[in-house]
């Protein structure tokens, strides 16, 4: 039995952003039922960081999952997956401005400046937001394949900000067991990569002889 079918499926789109979307559903079930602990908003604020993670390295996965398991129908939900990164990470912006700094922004600036896995963060927003803003069709049309894929390489670059906001916001409970789970998990995907790399430039060297 194959998979290709239910991944070439009009409604499969559909179902992955319904499945992606019932972590928000649980937390706003949760906020109206009183089930988020005795500190609601770091619950809240914890929450949506981890699922902005998951979402990160789903994202970085599809692409080995499509070669190794030789299903190029997976890079359809490619853009899903990372919409939905950076949906969960707004939504963690939103928890630490709005629950911490009661969106005052002079207490924002101040934070940015006294606390260093903030000003990470907000790096981590940065790079995530052009890759939000330019994911249409019209926009990889407008900037150009070549220019498209030369900035969204910066994809490549959130797994190590977001691992150092993730690794001192976790320094001051000296918790650091998830902050490795998750390094080595980046490290696999972009190893991959580089593996991939550094392959493919030896075989041209090849064919060249």
């Amino acid at each position: 039995m194959t998979l290709r079918p239910l991944l070439l499926s009009p409604n499969a789109k559909w179902i992955l952003n319904l499945v992606m979307a019932l972590p928000l559903a649980w937390l706003v079930w949760a906020v109206f039922n009183d089930a988020l602990g005795a500190n609601p908003a770091e619950a809240l604020s914890r929450s949506t960081g981890d699922w902005t993670l998951r979402f990160l390295v789903l994202v970085l996965a599809v692409t080995p999952l499509r070669l190794i398991t030789r299903t190029p129908e997976l890079i359809r939900f490619r853009r899903s997956i990372g919409l939905a990164a950076f949906f969960y990470g707004c939504l963690h912006l939103l928890c630490y401005a709005w629950f911490d700094q009661n969106l005052d922004m002079a207490d924002i600036a101040k934070d940015l400046v006294k606390r260093p896995f903030i000003w990470l963060g907000m790096l981590c927003f940065v790079l995530m937001l052009p890759l939000a803003l330019t994911s249409s069709n019209a926009a990889i049309r407008w900037l150009g394949g070549k220019r498209w894929l030369q900035l969204h390489k910066l994809v490549y670059a959130l797994p190590l900000f977001a691992l150092l906001h993730f690794y001192w916001m976790r320094a001051g409970k000296n918790n650091f067991a998830e902050v490795w789970v998750y390094a080595f998990i980046f490290g696999v995907l972009l190893g991959y990569r580089v593996w991939r790399l550094i392959r493919s430039r030896r075989l041209e060297k090849q064919n060249h002889l």
